[in-house]
């Protein structure tokens, strides 16, 4: 049987922690293990324009949102969501556009809305790709 060096362990685990922090990162911006979809701002913009079924949920905190939102959002923090979830009643039946700073908190808020039955969109790159994207937010 043969026995691992001391270099072959840090190795090993070095890759790991490597792969673990990785898998980490794909998981918390939504892009694997997801049971949601992710859509662009583009697509987000469109579908507010055009479908009257859509609500647009911001899950910044209040100052964030003070600072910059976009037009017609409503804010529920992700911190509150759970607890703020009736503020989004009669729209269950609805698709729900979820947005954060950068992706991360909506990838979060997606996962809790799916888990009470809710129908949500992450947007990929939140308000940053949103105003990269040359769309408007209301200051």
């Amino acid at each position: 049987m043969s026995k691992f060096s001391k270099k072959q362990i840090l190795n090993i685990l070095y890759w790991s922690g490597f792969v673990a922090i990785a898998v980490y990162f794909a998981y918390s911006k939504g892009w694997i293990f997801t049971n949601f979809d992710s859509i662009t701002p583009k697509q987000a913009y469109l579908l507010l324009q055009n479908d009257n079924n859509v609500t647009l949920l911001d899950v910044r905190t209040p100052e964030e949102f003070a600072q910059e939102h976009i037009e017609g959002a409503t804010l529920i923090p992700v911190q509150v969501l759970s607890e703020r979830l009736a503020k989004l009643q009669g729209v269950k039946e609805k698709q729900i556009i979820v947005y954060c700073h950068s992706g991360n908190r909506s990838a979060v808020a997606s996962r809790i809305l799916v888990k009470k039955g809710f129908v949500p969109l992450n947007v990929k790159g939140g308000i940053t790709q949103w105003k990269a994207q040359g769309l408007q937010v209301t200051h």
